[in-house]
């Protein structure tokens, strides 16, 4: 993974979302409009956090983090979520 050229400020966190699943368990194909956004992911930069609560996570860790949280954003043609630390549910 090439380094990013962005640094996130305060406690932002800039987090890789993992791949939608493309089929079910049972092996039907999911279509793009049926695909649930994923809740999982890597975080690929982080802030330094704030004057009296440095950041807690750090580069490649997996965390998970709701549903709704983030901001889409695309450099170089990946799309990323940046998000608050707080947003971040656990580091799996």
């Amino acid at each position: 993974m090439a380094e990013l050229q962005i640094k996130p400020l305060a406690d932002r966190v800039v987090v890789l979302p993992a791949p939608a699943e493309q089929k079910t368990k049972s092996g039907i194909i999911i279509p793009d409009t049926a695909k649930e956004k994923p809740q999982n992911g890597v975080v690929v930069a982080a802030g330094p956090g704030k004057k009296d609560e440095p950041t807690t996570v750090k580069v490649g860790d997996n965390v998970l983090y709701g549903k709704y949280s983030g901001t889409e954003i695309t450099l170089d043609g990946q799309e990323y979520l940046i998000m608050r630390e707080s947003d971040i549910l656990a580091i799996v």
